[in-house]
């Protein structure tokens, strides 16, 4: 099947970028674009895209608002953005969005990040994902550890420790030998018995748990 993507950002030059790299693959066609956060609503209710790449600073309606207005949407939303900042990760998850891609993360990493989105996945860009632990970090020694959950095998373990690293799904594949299938099935069952809604909360629980050091 084809996931049918649309693209928010102010700048038209960065929406012909990002349309180049997704139309590139041929199970991902771009159906719509906005300029701005109101269009971009409109634009997801017309044309009733899978995927949403929103750019988090933009005119009208900032791109944390439109993961807020289609969160009760078919739509899952992907940030796109310069911007990686606390309050932006925080509150884009926060409302729902399904990934968090900085501009500069690459194109394999934007085109991963839509189909975790699609797949119903969420992906957060490495960098986030590692300076997030560190902020974590920055704090443990105000909390105690987290009660552990359900005992993972060795290999889940591997797996969250890989993901508290900031690796990919892809990255994970290549380093333990793995087919990619194989990964996201592990990381589908370990976000279920940790009860986590994305890959930062697995990072969280790696932390609190002391499976991971931040250094």
């Amino acid at each position: 099947m084809t996931i049918r993507v649309l693209l928010a950002d102010d700048q038209a030059m960065i929406r012909a970028s990002l349309r180049i790299i997704l139309e590139d693959q041929p199970d991902i066609a771009v159906v719509a674009e906005a300029g701005d956060g109101v269009e971009a609503i409109e634009q997801a209710r017309r044309t009733d895209p899978d995927v949403c790449l929103v750019d988090i600073q933009m005119p009208r309606l900032d791109g944390i608002e439109v993961a807020r207005a289609l969160a009760g949407t078919p739509a899952r939303v992907v940030m796109v953005t310069t911007f990686d900042l606390d309050e932006y990760v925080y509150g884009a998850l926060r409302r729902g969005a399904a990934g968090f891609v900085l501009k500069d993360a690459g194109p394999r990493l934007l085109v991963e990040a839509v189909r975790a989105a699609y797949a119903g996945d969420a992906l957060i860009s490495p960098s986030i994902t590692l300076r997030l632990l560190r902020h974590l970090a920055d704090r443990g020694a105000r909390t105690t550890a987290r009660a552990p959950a359900p005992p993972l095998s060795a290999r889940e373990t591997e797996i969250v420790q890989a993901i508290a690293r900031g690796r990919t799904n892809q990255e994970i594949a290549d380093e333990l030998f793995l087919s990619l299938s194989t990964v996201k099935g592990y990381v589908s069952g370990i976000m279920d018995k940790l009860g986590a809604r994305n890959r930062v909360e697995v990072v969280a629980w790696a932390w609190e748990s002391r499976l991971v050091d931040p250094g």
